[in-house]
């Protein structure tokens, strides 16, 4: 397991305890570099709600819950009905067993395709949302739907994480992201995440150009075991990637 914490005290205790014991695909380097930014959110004065499209039963959205700060709300949005009809029952139960209060979260089985922002926006009571995590149906209108209501509802300084970027399995789900990139000349990929294997994909990291300063040098400084110094080339942005194993390709 690759040590790496995300220094909030509750968050870490869920990764090194029960994550790998609630079922999911999202990797433990992910959510520890995830807690460490919704960490240093709080610690800057951001503040917002988290939100999440494709929960499943729990895995990365209770260890992101974890990191609220007082006054702040979760929001789970899923059908809840894959594999079958006790996904819910086994989210609220995994929320439960790690200590997340139940006036702490939402659970909204909906299906965010047929969602507006408007509708968003009604659930969240109006409230900005500073990081939200995209991991919902994996083809190309559907990511590009949930992006643009995870855009709708962005704090300005906030972050929308989105899960299984560069997976073999959906080689063409990043053309949604760049079209995204495209219509929002604002926003920019400020780090990639890697995979820790074929199941725990790789992770892109969007904020506004205006907050790029507010997470790009802690990133590297934090993470520096894990810096990949040559980095990528994504729109507009020289972006930052952090990786389990760092190195450079061996041509000698």
């Amino acid at each position: 397991m690759i040590e790496i914490s995300s220094g909030h005290a509750r968050i870490d205790q869920f990764l090194s305890g029960d994550y790998d014991r609630v079922r999911g695909m999202s990797s433990r380097f992910s959510a520890a570099i995830c807690g460490h930014l919704l960490r240093r959110q709080t610690e800057r004065g951001i503040a917002g709600d988290i939100a999440e499209i494709g929960t499943f039963e729990g895995r990365f959205f209770i260890a992101m819950a974890l990191g609220l700060a007082p006054g702040e709300r979760a929001l789970g949005i899923d059908t809840f009905d894959w594999p079958d009809d006790g996904v819910l029952a086994r989210f609220l139960e995994n929320c439960a067993g790690a200590g997340l209060a139940h006036e702490r979260f939402t659970a909204w089985k909906a299906d965010s395709r047929s969602m507006s922002a408007s509708d968003l926006r009604e659930k969240l009571a109006g409230r900005a949302v500073r990081f939200f995590h995209v991991d919902g149906d994996h083809v190309h209108d559907s990511l590009a739907h949930d992006l643009e209501l995870a855009h709708a509802v962005l704090h300005p300084d906030g972050l929308i994480c989105i899960d299984d970027m560069l997976h073999p399995s959906y080689p063409t789900l990043i053309t949604a992201v760049l079209d995204y990139l495209a219509r929002h000349s604002d926003m920019r990929v400020v780090c990639i995440i890697d995979r820790e294997d074929i199941v725990a994909a790789a992770k892109f990291l969007i904020c506004r150009r205006e907050a790029i300063a507010l997470y790009e040098q802690d990133l590297m400084r934090s993470f520096q075991p894990f810096h990949f110094v040559l980095g990528a080339d994504t729109p507009n942005h020289f972006t930052v990637v952090l990786t389990p194993q760092p190195r450079i390709a061996d041509v000698g």
